[in-house]
């Protein structure tokens, strides 16, 4: 099957966020490639990358400059790309895989252009939180995500424990070398029966979702010669029961703020409670 010519045409000046592909090549949008082949400059967490997509795509760099922008050349490499918006030219950024800004470099050069008044566009697309979220079985009405754990052991735990009463699906990124040491640290945080999700190599071809408590993740990774990015996720804590009183006080704040379904919504959704209750208790209160 012959795929799509990607499409060039003239960018407004701006900066154009591209999410790439996490695995395989084909999970990038046409938009992305009509950007990539129609931008005045290229830039990229790492060139070499976005050559390569490139080249499978057919988009051919005529001659576009392209630049280089990590952690470690923000200084340098940020005011040349402003300079190239400010003179009229649209620049597309793209990070390594998936999509820009998160846990990536991105997020200084993003909140630069905001800052300094011009054009910033995001072609979404490709990413590791959202393909792990709907692969866990998890609830995704609310999820949070966290980036990397800390490498050492204490600062680990500290990180852990204060996600330890968040009312959300918790995502994560994990070292391969570590998954095994922060599913320990797990258990003995969050507690050996909480479910959770180890999803490694996302849409590639040795894709693995591991599904269970944390106790049997732990055991199942023990030992294990674990490879590829890994994307770990964590059910969310069990509410704690609250009184009658502590959830009249917070409904009669919320009712104070917004409307009686907001309200409602909100409070149901903070303490775990049937919203069917939580509209009575608003009833009862004089609320119409």
């Amino acid at each position: 099957m012959n795929m799509p010519m990607a499409q060039r045409s003239k960018l407004a000046a701006g900066l154009y966020l591209i999410a790439t592909p996490i695995g395989a090549a084909r999970d990038i949008t046409l938009r992305a490639l009509d950007i990539l082949a129609s931008a005045d400059v290229l830039a990229a967490e790492d060139t070499r990358t976005l050559r390569h997509l490139m080249e499978i795509h057919g988009i051919a760099l005529q001659g576009r400059p392209m630049i280089p922008y990590h952690d470690h050349n923000n200084d340098s490499a940020a005011p040349r790309i402003l300079r190239a918006i400010a003179e009229g030219k649209s620049v597309a950024y793209a990070s390594e895989a998936g999509t820009p800004l998160i846990s990536d470099p991105g997020f200084q050069l993003g909140r630069a252009v905001v800052e300094g008044g011009h054009l910033l566009i995001s072609a979404p697309g490709a990413s590791a939180v959202l393909c792990a979220l709907t692969l866990s079985g998890l609830p995704t009405d609310r999820f949070m995500f966290a980036g990397f754990a800390p490498a050492q052991k204490a600062a680990r735990q500290t990180f852990l424990r204060a996600l330890h009463p968040v009312q959300a699906t918790v995502v994560l990124y994990e070292s391969p070398k570590r998954v095994h040491k922060l599913l320990v640290d797990m258990c003995e945080i969050l507690g050996n029966d909480r479910a959770g999700v180890v999803c490694r190599e996302l849409t590639k071809r040795f894709e693995d979702v591991s599904r269970g408590t944390l106790a049997q993740l732990a055991a199942q990774f023990d030992g294990r010669d674990v490879k590829g990015e890994i994307v770990v996720l964590v059910d969310r804590a069990t509410a704690v029961p609250a009184s009658a009183e502590t959830v009249e006080a917070a409904l009669d704040k919320a009712l104070a703020q917004m409307s009686v379904k907001d309200a409602v919504a909100t409070v149901a959704s903070a303490f775990g409670a049937a919203r069917r209750d939580i509209y009575q208790m608003a009833l009862d209160r004089g609320k119409k």
